[in-house]
């Protein structure tokens, strides 16, 4: 989210073995997807597929997720959290899709797909998903090995404008929140964002491997991501993307805006679910959401992770999902990706 300025299917699951939890949502009708009308939801397995590898943070939201509803006894059914790879969340997407009217079927998604779908014109759409919860924002970090030269984010931007070629940039998936955001440093410190060198990886575990392993110069996701690798000393942290400072490894970070580059960006993620749901299914599954989101263990969670609350749910998800799809189409072109 732009705030101040201007392979194949691989699936993994990882099912929450023997959740035996209580009731929270009793009594609602269900007329499609999940079982007859008047059962209540749910009535099957919670499916919640992270559209990527896994490690990164959209795995990380959904395992913790699936976590608090089994230590909380909010639901009644198991909940199951597994991995499709490819595409920049396009190929989980699509599968979705084919879960029409079945309320059990989420997934996760955020800046990071509607950056991927707009790179690679892409022919599905969130616009065919149920919105469920917009959950949590967070800064974008810069990041380097140890023993990398680059010292500060400004060395990184003066070896940038001499020679583009010179730095390679690596994260998500290309077209995501972190190639976005490190367009956005370039061209807010004169450079050319189109020159710009970017891998995009699968999932987090693989972007970690790349940035230690020598693969790019500069690695860029969320904080959550790479902070063991900080305090463990394996990476040197140049810069977080938000104008508020965070504090990591009990140290304040430096901002880009320290830095003195104008930039303002947090990378946001959220919960769909298949589309075709009623309005009354798609509530269902709001209210369980809204449940996890009261529980002092979601709290706790977004601490733990630097994680801010920026809980959405409903009508007001389903606006800003769309809203931000505009600003990412605008973005993509003012940069010239």
């Amino acid at each position: 989210m732009r705030a101040s300025r201007h392979s194949a299917l691989r699936r993994t699951t990882a099912a929450a073995g023997g959740l035996v939890l209580a009731a929270a949502v009793a009594g609602c009708n269900q007329t499609t997807g999940g079982g007859a009308a008047g059962q209540a939801f749910p009535s099957d397995t919670i499916e919640i597929m992270v559209p990527a590898g896994a490690g990164g943070g959209w795995d990380s939201t959904a395992r913790t997720m699936q976590e608090v509803v089994q230590n909380e006894d909010l639901v009644d059914e198991s909940v199951e959290v597994f991995n499709v790879e490819g595409g920049g969340g396009a190929t989980g997407l699509a599968q979705l899709q084919e879960d029409s009217g079945n309320p059990h079927a989420l997934m996760m998604t955020g800046l990071v797909m509607l950056g991927a779908l707009e790179l690679a014109d892409s022919e599905v759409s969130l616009d065919n998903t149920t919105p469920i919860a917009v959950l949590t924002s967070e800064a974008e970090a810069f990041v380097v090995p140890a023993k990398s030269p680059f010292k500060t984010i400004n060395d990184v931007i003066d070896a940038y404008v001499k020679d583009p070629s010179s730095v390679t940039f690596g994260g998500g998936s290309a077209g995501g929140s972190d190639q976005l955001v490190a367009a956005e440093l370039v061209q807010e410190a004169g450079g050319d964002a189109s020159e710009m060198e970017y891998i995009g990886y699968s999932g987090g575990g693989e972007a970690i491997a790349g940035i230690l392993s020598g693969d790019v110069e500069v690695g860029v996701s969320g904080i959550s991501e790479f902070t063991e690798q900080i305090k463990g000393g394996k990476m040197r942290l140049l810069a977080v993307s938000t104008a508020d400072p965070v504090e990591v490894n009990g140290e304040q970070a430096p901002t880009l805006q320290d830095a003195g580059y104008d930039v303002d960006f947090a990378n946001w993620r959220g919960i769909v679910a298949a589309p075709g749901l009623s309005d009354e299914q798609r509530d269902q599954v709001v209210e369980v959401i809204d449940e996890l989101h009261g529980t002092d263990a979601w709290k706790q969670a977004l601490a733990d992770n630097n994680w801010t609350d920026f809980f959405k749910t409903g009508d007001e998800a389903e606006k800003f999902i769309k809203d931000e799809a505009e600003k990412t189409k605008q973005i993509y072109e003012e940069l010239g990706l």
